[in-house]
């Protein structure tokens, strides 16, 4: 769990000030399973960000944990008809947790956007659920609409890579990229070269500093598109 605030202020030349964009406060929330946990904000994210906003305070929050279904971040998840895995009392803690970390790095500050970046799906595939992903993703994206009062939140999806080759990892990927885009302010970054030759679960050194940039980039692209934040 991290978050980090960085701010820029007035630019001057020659010792006079020149007309800037009023400074924004932006806020981006980075929230997944182990690929999520071994990317590194400070590495090729934030500063990305920190590139295209330079007179914005950009405010990141990262909490993930590894090998964790999206259960675990949306409260009212249902397995699909016939699965012998059943809601539990941990459903939505993970979100509990975020959230939590969200306040916390959101006290005394008003955002102009909100963006969510979330990089997950590997145990939902492994346990054969990929039939309610779709719905998971839209239970989760409406509480964190419902908790943050505003339906203007950009959304990245990282698409599961080329790790796994049943059915189930299949049928998760095409969930993931149909929701991003079918849904406003929503988009999906690929990460099929990222894990190395081997095509491992997890991604390589070099893979997670690419992660960010298509995240930062992807994420600049919405914000540019969506109505009220240029």
């Amino acid at each position: 769990m991290r978050f980090l605030t960085t701010s820029f202020l007035a630019i001057a030349v020659g010792g006079s000030a020149f007309a800037v964009d009023p400074a924004k406060t932006r806020l981006f929330i980075l929230s997944g399973q182990s690929n999520m946990a071994g990317l590194n904000p400070d590495v090729s994210f934030t500063p990305a960000l920190k590139a295209a906003y330079p007179n914005d305070e950009i405010v990141v929050v990262k909490s993930a944990q590894g090998g964790q279904p999206i259960r675990r971040w949306h409260k009212a998840w249902k397995a699909p008809e016939g699965s012998k895995i059943k809601p539990t009392g941990t459903n939505g803690d993970l979100y509990d947790k975020l959230m939590a970390e969200v306040k916390k790095a959101s006290a005394g500050k008003k955002f102009d956007t909100v963006s969510f970046v979330w990089m997950q799906g590997e145990r939902d595939a492994k346990e054969g659920l990929a039939a309610v992903y779709f719905d998971s993703l839209r239970g989760l994206i409406d509480q964190l609409q419902g908790d943050l009062r505003r339906k203007d939140i950009t959304l990245v999806i990282g698409r599961l890579s080329d790790n796994g080759k049943d059915a189930s990892w299949k049928a998760l990927r095409e969930a993931q990229v149909a929701f991003a885009e079918k849904q406003p302010l929503s988009a999906w970054v690929d990460t099929d070269d990222l894990n190395g030759d081997k095509d491992d679960l997890h991604y390589t050194k070099e893979g997670y500093a690419e992660l960010g940039k298509r995240f930062a980039a992807k994420t600049i692209e919405l914000l540019k598109k969506s109505s009220g934040s240029k």
